[in-house]
């Protein structure tokens, strides 16, 4: 089923900068607030198990470079090969969040969930992000116009150092053609534990950033 948030004609309905719902939660709301067109069809980029459209009656197509979720497309959202141009009202985007750098064994399915093997070393400055820029040409090419790119960065720590991943997001999607709208901080109900470390240097992070894009010049409706 659809969760029952307001409708945005319904007058001024706002929509809180800091998220403490799940996330399927905060994209049916995202969706309802910020859609200027049909949102769907969706094109989940990142599909995995689905968990996002779990209690969800939305027109969802999967992608996934691994076959053994069995999505719709199988393939590198790099690339999005046979996808075709201006398909979709909207994308979600949730790439890896952590290298192998930082992989916890202690936690079942920690790789599968944040992606802890995609490369992530020196010739990548010990970050992500170099994954951004060929996903950002591909979602440009296959969304509608004023169609919505909902992408969920979180930081991370390499190398002793802080990637501050959204900011290289929002930076690339700026360059790749999009307008960046909005940032909801989205909180975890509690920290990542992990046994690896005998000392902290870094805050726990206990939250990511739904980073809201739009197909479009502008942001407004």
């Amino acid at each position: 089923m659809l969760f029952d948030y307001p409708q945005v004609d319904q007058g001024y309905q706002p929509i809180s900068s800091v998220w403490e719902g799940s996330d399927g939660e905060l994209i049916e709301t995202m969706l309802r607030f910020y859609s200027s067109i049909s949102p769907e069809p969706i094109l989940d980029a990142t599909y995995n198990r689905g968990r996002f459209w779990k209690e969800s009656s939305r027109e969802v197509v999967s992608m996934d470079i691994d076959p053994k979720f069995e999505p719709m497309i199988v393939g590198d959202n790099r690339v999005m090969e046979g996808v075709p141009d201006a398909a979709f009202g909207t994308v979600i985007y949730d790439p890896p969040h952590v290298g192998p750098q930082g992989r916890d064994k202690s936690t079942k399915k920690f790789d599968e969930d944040f992606g802890a093997t995609v490369a992530c070393g020196k010739e990548h400055d010990w970050s992500l992000s170099y994954l951004y820029p060929p996903f950002l040409d591909q979602a440009k090419r296959v969304l509608k116009p004023e169609g919505l790119l909902l992408a969920k960065i979180t930081d991370m720590v390499n190398s002793h150092r802080s990637k501050w991943s959204h900011c290289d997001f929002m930076r690339m999607a700026d360059e790749a053609g999009f307008t960046v709208c909005d940032l909801i901080i989205k909180v975890r109900t509690g920290p990542m534990m992990s046994n690896k470390w005998a000392t902290a240097h870094h805050a726990r992070k206990r939250h990511c950033f739904w980073i809201v894009c739009r197909n479009s010049a502008r942001c407004e409706r």
